[in-house]
């Protein structure tokens, strides 16, 4: 009982320290143009897929890169080099999420000014990241449709925390009887006007939508930093 208190401070001083590097980070892409998105699910959401074919699709016609968290390996860095964007791999070893701090050791020889799309691809945890603020623009909270309908139920924290839910592999959700009205309903419940994709990396179905959507939003933000 007695290292309790000792226990929620350090934990309010980490907090703070990552938050202090996180407005860094938030300045940093603000004042260089780029729009950051940070990407959350539980492990086997087919994250790094997604990414891969978002890199691949946006290479096209913005400049892209990303950082990407692991516990040990670089399996998903490796995957996502074959998009032909600039990668960076960060390994956590025993921390089960990616902090700020992280994030501007990753980014040392690299120009964000170069950039008009970083993205963060964080370790497969739907708890630990919702606390860690990474000075991003824009959290995506991914969930596939074979982790069942009450995902947003039992993790409500980081659905909270995000600001865009991705239903993916959605090429499967006939065989495993997918019901998008429960899932809708109860990401709404958790967190009401949350906006919702639904997408399949492996078909592309919904992908445009989606890559309409973000950029949309870099529109945005170099439209209100030009005022």
């Amino acid at each position: 009982m007695g290292s309790q208190p000792r226990l929620v401070e350090v934990r309010k001083n980490v907090l703070k320290q990552n938050d202090v590097a996180a407005r860094a980070l938030r300045e940093q892409f603000r004042a260089a143009g780029v729009f950051v998105v940070s990407l959350v699910s539980s492990p086997g959401s087919g994250k790094t897929m997604f990414l891969e074919k978002t890199l691949t699709l946006l290479h096209r016609n913005y400049r892209v890169a990303a950082l990407v968290g692991d516990l040990a390996t670089e399996n998903d860095a490796v995957r996502l080099a074959r998009s032909q964007a600039p990668v960076k791999q960060i390994t956590t070893g025993t921390l089960c999420h990616l902090e700020a701090a992280m994030i501007q050791r990753a980014l040392e020889g690299w120009n964000v000014d170069d950039l008009d799309f970083l993205f963060i691809e964080n370790v497969g945890n739907l708890v630990c990241p919702s606390s860690y603020d990474l000075g991003e623009s824009l959290r995506l909270v991914l969930i596939s449709v074979t982790e069942g309908e009450d995902k947003p139920l039992k993790y409500p924290t980081i659905f909270n925390s995000g600001d865009v839910a991705v239903v993916t592999k959605t090429d499967l959700a006939e065989a495993v009887e997918f019901d998008w009205h429960a899932m809708s309903g109860n990401i709404q419940a958790v967190r009401p006007g949350m906006e919702a994709f639904k997408v399949s990396a492996k078909t592309g179905d919904g992908m445009s939508e989606y890559l309409s959507f973000l950029t949309a939003r870099l529109d945005a933000l170099r439209a209100k930093a030009a005022v």
